[in-house]
């Protein structure tokens, strides 16, 4: 009873982020503002020509808003891209905070740039330790396989997620410190002001909120693992 319980609230706090980021996110897409005259890239490409970053591009991707710090490129998804959404508008200008905190050198963004590269390679030596395991299971049948198995699960799923609670002040930042006193300064209505804080919240904590969902394949390798 207890165990089912305790299951339960772990699903919920796992599960419960994302959805909220994902809730929030869709509110405010869903019809186009009257007073936004612009599309979500046409805003990036003004705020950045703005601050004086005529050199980063706007970009469509379909793997999820975000700034490229090597590619220099803010990218946006189709729907932001093109969008006159509350949500297209605001988005837009978190990663246009982000362009502008790379630009500035910023410590907190260096430091999320190197984490990030850190987090890639244990990725990519957890991933190679799945694939191992079977085959260590069947040479040594000793409990250090299932020793292996967590490292593993926790160098695939738990350093992305240690990544982005430890970086979630550079998301805050990208939110309320860059792109709220720019949207404030003339692109939004004062009624707007709440519904954008709420947008970007949501945005600050999307990676993390993405990272504990996937947190669930760490109880499915072990479950295939003990079989």
């Amino acid at each position: 009873m207890y165990a089912a319980i305790i299951l339960i609230v772990l699903v919920v706090l796992i599960i419960g982020p994302q959805y909220w980021v994902s809730a929030v996110l869709n509110r405010y897409n869903r019809k186009p503002e009257q007073n936004f005259t612009g599309t979500g890239g046409e805003l990036a490409r003004h705020l950045l020509d703005r601050f004086e970053l005529q050199s980063v591009k706007v970009d469509i991707t379909s793997e999820g808003d975000h700034y490229d710090p090597i590619a220099k490129s803010v990218r946006l998804g189709e729907d932001r891209f093109y969008g006159q959404t509350l949500t297209a508008i605001t988005i837009a200008a978190h990663e246009v905070g982000h362009a502008i905190q790379d630009a500035r050198n910023e410590n907190l963004f260096q430091w999320r740039s190197r984490l990030a590269t850190l987090a890639v390679g244990a990725q990519k030596v957890g991933s190679l330790l799945l694939f191992l395991v079977p085959l260590l299971s069947i040479i040594s049948r000793a409990p250090v396989v299932g020793l292996i198995t967590l490292l593993a699960a926790f160098l695939v799923m738990g350093i992305a997620l240690l990544v982005q609670l430890i970086t979630l002040p550079v998301e805050i930042d990208a939110s309320f410190h860059k792109a709220l006193p720019m949207l404030e300064s003339g692109y939004l209505l004062p009624e707007q002001y709440g519904p954008a804080r709420k947008i970007l919240r949501a945005a600050a904590f999307t990676y993390v909120a993405a990272s504990l969902a996937g947190l669930l394949n760490f109880w499915r390798w072990i479950r295939v693992m003990k079989r």
